[in-house]
């Protein structure tokens, strides 16, 4: 998956509940190129789910953690079967 193709299903999917790894839900809305969770005021850029996508695979938020805004919210984004495809 490109990161157009992965986006593009983020942005198909706005509304819907995702959980977060240790299971706190939330749905998220997207607005140009940023997404904001419904359980936070982070807004986070879509740039940053592409640095997530050229580091998968990952099994937990570790990876993500340094340098990107909303790791938790990234990671049950990315690794939602609805976003991956898998």
């Amino acid at each position: 998956m490109d990161a157009d193709e992965m986006w593009a299903r983020i942005v198909a999917h706005q509304g819907q509940t995702f959980r977060q790894i240790l299971g706190k839900e939330f749905t998220y809305s997207v607005k140009g190129n940023v997404l904001r969770p419904s359980t936070t005021n982070v807004n986070i850029p879509r740039s940053h789910f592409e640095k997530a996508l050229e580091r998968m695979p990952f099994e937990n938020t570790v990876p993500l953690q340094k340098d990107l805004r909303g790791p938790s919210y990234i990671f049950a984004v990315v690794k939602d079967a609805r976003i991956s495809g898998a």
